[in-house]
């Protein structure tokens, strides 16, 4: 028996995604002393500490935390730092423990699929073959009884993270997670004890200081000022330390932020909120500074403007972005455009390649005149559990290496900066009905469309506002009235107008009647020549008498 179809989900509809909500530059220490960097390891180190034991007190609390709790935590600081140490420390790990918090939320999520899917592969007799829609059966009687094991050790984490989310209790590692389970591998990372050790202290130092709006140059912790004079506040243990009035102490390095130094000089001499963030590289032995600040929320721009000039479709995989140009009615203009990347090797590699491939794509959009970017609204947090697609490692490791949640940041960023807006889309079936609709008539023979320039069409028609579907061809001259283009099409309120068209049932030809309908394809109940409704051959009958 054929399995039945399962119904389309409701498609959203696109909208405007926001642009980015602050903005972040770098700049390296050039010309240090000894001296500076032992003062920057000396409160780094001392701050570290006093963030370790504020972290420490913040999982205490758990649910129970209030502002008062908070209070006495930042006074408890300010004895051994000041009030503006206290304050940048107390806000951090709050930003720390609520990242951890929905962390583990994400996690509980990613278990119930998981049980879910084993539980329903379990139920299923061994052997059975899956669908496209949902997987089989397990293989063999020993990979049924190994995974029924896995469905109790799923339970039994499930229930031990539930526990602890009721109890607002959270997993957070201050210098990261990664780098502590490094220390019982140092071998596979190519380290030994002193380095890691390097990086570990490195990592859990504290140089961090909030923006004071009304304050001298915006920040009155580690003040810049607009020569790139830096000078740090230092904490109330360290005060014998200073080299300038008011227990500060200056380093000898220059601060110049080549990219976008003017915004950020505008800033600081207006007095605005600035943050700034001293770390070191350990790898390079490089000390940098980070300035970041919240940017004026941009004008909303509304939709109909950014799609009066057409869009560029945009369908992200995983080594390349495909693209293509439409306009406003919907239509593919010209050739589709493919902008490759590396996802292999280090952290910085990938976001320089992911970086480069945006660039590319964003100058090619501001030259063909568009205003908006058209992308899916891609989120594949349940797709990538073994447990879902079996023993389908490379797929999972191509789901995996999607960039999703890094391109979707990085392309609103950079869209600001080029005055192009992001138009987010549902990626509900736009592979597949790209394939379907566009695939074939967009291939020529000096043009091969692949699949993914395919579903950049359909990801632009339906940013567009259009269906994804392409217009019925109108009948041949001969076999029409000759009166218009008679082609089927759906009006934008329609609903059910993203789906395959349904066969309509009656007559296939217009000389037949709605009532027959019925019969169009019986031959038998037809006059025809050669079937069985014929009454033999024809004869006239004689006249009547009467004549």
């Amino acid at each position: 028996m054929a399995e039945p179809k399962k119904p389309l989900r409701a498609i959203s509809r696109p909208f405007v995604a926001d642009g980015p909500s602050g903005v972040s530059i770098r700049d390296r220490l050039r010309g240090l002393t000894a001296q500076d960097e032992k003062v920057l390891r000396l409160v780094g180190g001392h701050m570290g500490r006093l963030a370790t034991l504020d972290l420490k007190a913040r999982c205490a609390d758990g649910l129970e935390h209030s502002t008062d709790t908070w209070a006495d935590r930042k006074r408890e600081l300010t004895a051994s730092s000041s009030s503006r140490w206290a304050g940048s420390v107390t806000s951090s790990t709050h930003d720390q423990w609520g990242l951890s918090r929905r962390a583990q939320h994400a996690h509980l999520q990613g278990l119930d699929a998981g049980i879910k899917t084993v539980r329903h592969r379990l139920s299923l007799p061994v052997g059975e073959k899956g669908s496209k829609r949902a997987p089989g059966g397990y293989r063999s009687k020993h990979e049924w009884f190994v995974k029924s094991r896995r469905l109790a050790v799923l339970e039994k984490r499930r229930s031990v993270v539930a526990a602890d989310r009721e109890r607002g209790k959270v997993s957070v590692v201050r210098g990261g997670r990664k780098l502590a389970n490094t220390r019982h591998n140092l071998a596979a990372a190519a380290l030994n004890e002193t380095r890691w050790r390097e990086r570990w202290e490195a990592a859990r130092w504290f140089l961090s200081a909030d923006g004071e709006s009304g304050k001298r140059c915006g920040n009155e912790t580690i003040r810049i000022t607009p020569d790139g004079e830096i000078s740090i506040k230092l904490p109330v243990p360290l005060a014998e330390l200073a080299n300038a009035k008011h227990g500060r102490y200056v380093l000898a390095a220059k601060a110049v932020f080549p990219y976008r130094g003017q915004e950020w000089r505008d800033r600081i001499e207006a007095n605005r909120a600035v943050a700034y963030r001293v770390h070191l590289d350990t790898a390079s032995g490089r000390w940098y500074v980070d300035a970041s600040w919240t940017r004026k929320a941009l004008p909303a721009v509304p939709l109909d403007t950014l799609r009066a000039q057409g869009v560029v479709g945009v369908d992200t995989n995983a080594d390349h972005l495909a693209a293509w140009l439409l306009d406003e009615h919907g239509n593919p203009v010209g050739e589709p455009r493919r902008f490759d990347y590396d996802l292999s090797g280090t952290a910085d590699h990938r976001d320089a390649q992911l970086r480069h491939a945006l660039t590319r794509l964003l100058h090619w959009a501001k030259t063909t005149g568009v205003q908006a970017i058209a992308i899916e609204d891609l989120d594949f947090t349940d797709s990538k559990t073994r447990e879902k697609h079996g023993r389908k490692k490379s797929f999972r490791q191509l789901i995996s290496g999607i960039p999703t949640g890094k391109l979707r940041a990085r392309l609103l960023s950079m869209c600001a900066e080029t005055g192009l807006g992001v138009i987010a889309v549902d990626p509900a079936y736009t592979s597949m009905w790209g394939a379907q609709h566009w695939q074939k008539p967009l291939t020529t023979t000096r043009r091969k469309t692949s699949r993914h320039a395919a579903a950049s069409v359909a990801i632009g028609r339906r940013s567009l506002g259009h269906p994804i579907r392409r217009r019925t061809a109108p009948p041949r001259q001969h076999q029409s009235d000759a009166r218009g283009h008679r082609t089927a099409q759906a009006r934008p309120g329609d609903r059910g107008r993203e789906g395959n068209r349904p066969r309509v049932p009656g007559p296939r030809t217009r000389s037949d009647g709605a009532e027959r309908g019925r019969n169009a394809v019986d031959q038998n109940a037809q006059d025809r020549s050669g079937r069985s409704a014929e009454r033999g051959f024809w004869r006239q009958d004689s006249p009547p008498l009467s004549l």
